[in-house]
């Protein structure tokens, strides 16, 4: 028996597969999912997410969002997702440091534009995480 995954963000679909399993990042920390799960909605905290499907493990940065768990699907909303063969740790860096220098005025800035920046800054560090745990 497998999980039907699927992640959306308001961009596109991310990812959209059969799995074995998956582990998502909530809010209150991580949860494992099985085919078979009790039915389940959490808000996803900004992390990795691991799919397993045939003894292969695929990484995903997501940052916030919410996860639906039904029967044998796995709906995840995402403000930000990507797969890890497709984060770029430069631009990464690069986003990152601009975000961090911008929020170095924080007085100057809007309390909306505070929340995203640090969001960029926490998106940044998720997928910088993905990418050197694929090394590891």
């Amino acid at each position: 028996m497998q999980l039907t995954l699927e992640i959306v963000t308001p961009e596109a679909r991310v990812y959209s597969n059969t799995v074995d399993t998956v582990v998502i990042p909530t809010v209150e920390g991580e949860i494992g999912v099985l085919p078979g799960h009790i039915p389940l909605v959490t808000q996803i905290g900004v992390g990795e997410l691991r799919a397993t499907r045939g003894g292969v493990t695929e990484l995903l940065a997501v940052g916030g969002g919410f996860a639906q768990v039904t029967g044998e699907k796995v709906s995840i909303l995402a403000d930000s997702a990507i797969e890890e063969e497709k984060i770029d740790p430069n631009a990464v860096a690069d986003a990152m440091k601009r975000a961090e220098s911008a929020l170095k005025s924080k007085e100057t800035l809007s309390p909306s534009e505070v929340e995203r920046l640090e969001a960029v800054v926490r998106f940044a560090v998720a997928q910088l995480g993905v990418k050197r745990n694929r090394r590891s």
